[in-house]
Parts: C-alpha cells; sequence; structure tokens
C-alpha cells in the first residue's frame, strides 16, 4: 500500500461558497493568532510555546470565540500544525521567519483524519461533504488508481475551489524489459541513450511576451499598499487575475507533459540512469557584478521552464510502481559530458559544443546522447571508468507530515 494524491475540481453551490469563503477567513485568523501567540509569548515572557501548548489551549479559546465551535477540532489543529511546521523550518534554516498571512496568500485548510468530511466517489468524479459545515459540493477529476481516502485538504486558487484528497492504494503500473540512459537539458529536454530525443515544449517561452504585456499593465494600475493603507484598485485585480492564468496555463502545460513523458518512458524501461543534479545551485543567481547576468538569468529561466526536478521525481515514482530503478549517476565523479562513451577520454566542452568527437578513437555522437550512453554504462557496470562498482539505487524515503504527530504522546495541560 502507498499514498497517492488525487485533486478533484470542486463547484460550489452559491449558499456553500459563502461557507467556503467564511472556514477559510477563520482558519486564516487562527492561524495569524498562533504566530502572535508565539511572538508574545517569546519576547515579551522568553516562554517558547510549542504545538501540543496551543493544541490544548483550542478548548479555551473556542470558548471565547464562539464562531470556531462550528468548525471541526482536527480542522483547527491541523491549522495550528500547520504554525508549528513553518516555525520547525524556520529554527532549522530552511526558511525566513513565519509571518502573518492575508486572506490573498490564504490558501485553505486540512482535515488530517477520515473524520469531519466524507467523499462519495470511486475515483471519477462524485460529491464531497463536509461536516462541520453541513454542505455536499459536486466535484470532477479522475484518479489512476483509487483506494481508501485518508486526508483532505482544500484549497483555493485563482478563484477556484479544489479538494485535494489523499489516498492509501495499490496502484498497478506495466513496464518493460529495456534499459535506457537520459540526459536531461535545455537545447533538448531529454536525449536518450538510444539516440532518441525529445524537444523542449518551451511553455513559458512561448507565453513570455504575453506574461510580460500582462504584468506591465499591470504595474500600471493602483496597487495594494497596506502600510500607507492604499487598497487595490479593481483595474488592478483584473490585471493581476490575468497573469495568473497565463502563468497557471504554462504550469498546466508543463504538468501534463511530464507525467505523459514519463508515462512513456516507464512503460518501455524497468531501469533508468540518469544524472544526479544539484538544481538548486544550478539555477542560483548570477554572482555580484557578474558579466553575464543576463545570459545566467536566461539560462535559468531555460532550466525552470524544463522542469527537470520534476521530471525526476515523476519517472522515480512511476518506477517504483512498476517495480523497477532509477539509478543516479554521481556527475563530479563520472562526469557524463565530458567523457567518450567508447574509450572514456575526458575533456571539457563548452556549451555551445553540440557534437562530441573523442580525439582519441574518433567517434561521433550527438553530446547529449554520447552522455546518456556513459550514464547508462555506469548504471549497468561496464562503464570504462568504473567496471564492476556496486550501483546504488534509488530508495523511496518517507518525508514526514501529519504522520509525526503519532510518533509523540499527547501532552497533558500544564497546571
Amino acid at each position: 500500500m502507498v499514498t497517492r494524491r488525487v485533486t478533484f475540481r470542486l463547484y460550489p453551490k452559491p449558499t456553500s461558497l459563502k461557507k467556503l469563503h467564511w472556514a477559510r477567513r477563520m482558519h486564516k485568523e487562527l492561524y495569524n493568532a498562533a504566530i502572535n501567540n508565539r511572538r508574545t509569548q517569546y519576547e515579551r515572557f522568553g516562554h517558547s510555546v510549542s504545538y501540543y501548548d496551543q493544541q490544548n489551549s483550542l478548548p479555551a479559546f473556542k470558548e471565547v470565540w464562539t464562531e470556531y465551535k462550528q468548525l471541526g477540532s482536527q480542522t483547527l489543529q491541523a491549522t495550528l500544525k500547520r504554525v508549528d511546521l513553518a516555525y520547525q523550518s524556520f529554527f532549522k534554516g530552511l526558511r525566513g521567519k513565519p509571518k502573518f498571512k492575508s486572506i490573498r496568500h490564504y490558501s485553505g485548510w486540512s482535515y488530517p483524519a477520515s473524520s469531519g468530511w466524507k467523499v462519495n466517489t470511486t475515483g471519477d468524479n462524485g460529491y464531497l461533504e463536509l461536516k462541520d459545515l453541513k454542505i455536499s459540493i459536486r466535484m470532477r477529476g479522475k484518479a489512476r488508481t483509487w483506494g481508501r481516502p485518508t486526508t483532505c485538504t482544500i484549497v483555493y486558487r485563482n478563484g477556484k475551489w479544489y479538494a485535494s484528497i489523499t489516498v492509501e492504494c495499490t496502484p498497478v503500473r506495466k513496464t518493460g524489459e529495456g534499459a535506457v540512459g537520459i540526459d536531461f537539458g535545455t537545447y533538448h529536454a531529454a536525449a536518450l541513450s538510444d539516440g532518441t530525443t525529445i524537444e523542449n515544449p518551451r511553455f513559458q517561452a512561448n507565453q513570455l511576451q504575453k506574461i510580460k504585456k500582462a504584468s506591465q499593465q499591470k504595474r500600471r494600475k493602483r496597487a495594494p499598499n497596506f502600510r500607507k493603507k492604499i487598497k487595490a484598485s479593481k483595474r488592478w485585480k483584473k490585471a493581476s487575475k490575468k497573469v495568473s492564468q497565463i502563468q497557471r496555463q504554462v504550469a498546466n502545460q508543463r504538468q501534463d507533459w511530464i507525467h505523459k513523458v514519463a508515462s512513456v518512458l516507464v512503460s518501455g524501461n524497468s531501469l533508468i540512469a540518469t544524472e544526479e543534479l544539484n538544481l538548486k545551485g544550478m539555477t542560483r543567481k548570477a554572482k555580484k557584478g557578474s558579466k553575464r547576468k543576463a545570459q545566467k538569468t536566461g539560462l535559468n529561466r531555460s532550466m525552470l521552464d524544463v522542469g527537470i526536478g520534476e521530471l525526476t521525481r515523476a519517472i522515480e515514482y512511476k518506477l517504483q510502481e512498476a517495480g523497477g530503478f532509477l539509478v543516479k549517476v554521481p556527475t563530479k565523479t563520472v562526469k557524463p559530458s565530458q567523457t567518450c562513451p567508447n574509450c572514456g577520454h575526458q575533456r571539457k566542452k563548452d556549451l555551445s559544443e553540440r557534437v562530441h568527437h573523442c580525439s582519441e578513437c574518433g567517434v561521433t555522437y550527438d553530446r547529449d546522447v554520447a552522455a546518456a550512453l556513459v550514464m547508462l554504462s555506469w548504471a549497468l557496470g561496464i562503464s570504462v571508468l568504473k567496471r564492476g562498482e556496486a550501483i546504488p539505487t534509488s530508495i523511496p524515503r518517507h518525508t514526514g507530515g501529519w504522520k509525526q504527530i503519532s510518533s509523540l504522546k499527547r501532552q497533558k495541560p500544564r497546571t
């Protein structure tokens, strides 16, 4: 059994729509109140507030703010846990200090258990019941594999409502007996070791002029300013919505393309080898004072437009469903782009060199195809650089979530 997430589009009626907006605002207020409580306790009294302190104070909190009695206790606890996770990430240096959120930047709330909501579907459309709000909402969407629903997150994005549901299921996916190496890039989105190349669709590049024009029109309108107490004009809101629609269209096109490409690759190959890339470092901003700042910005945009990280993760989890293996080749050790797949001779190449021509053995390949061949041979243990070396395979790791609470005992209120 594995956990998969399925997203459905919600179509609420006017009465249900009012309740959804009301619940979203109430959870936003609770989120900000929890942050304010932590700040005040630490700055004035030097007391560090934990998640369990705030969770145990919920009954007293609801006696003062009686409107919260209508909302489910577990959803309120999930909002407090969201604050706790934000602070834990801040303490680890993974993000900045948690800030108060406006309603525009607060997406929704979660039901961390199966109680409080019910979904009437077999994975193809259906209805969603929210028991605390006493509403039933029609939803549309289709899951590839359906199972037992566990959690539900209500999300409001770009004027539309969604239900993101996690299900415990046993996915079945077929795969072939082939093995292939893949080299990701910007000239070709991907080059395979069999000589096949997947062209870069350039979704963002094709819509870049529309995004720039819409953003320019947005900048000409009166933007909101909280400090100066200036409200956004209706034209600014309309222009902002237009920019978001274009960007969302680009993201949806990329996501659809990623899953289609990953499905095709996994359906014919049970072993896939690719580079172990540090995408965060590769797409870092140019250093201060650099003379090639514009070129670096364009390169970063092209790499992010392909979605290499998302494509790799899609291939990895689809291979796990099919019982295959993903081998990540250490780039700094193997140096696929600089190595000849025939003799192993290494030579540095500029990004402008698109053809690999070995000066030692005279073999000629496309640059990206040659790199894919090097990765495949290393994964199979027949590399001219490291013959017979043990091959590490990708191991699925549990990244945590709401389940991490169950490992801790519920603490009693302090007396």
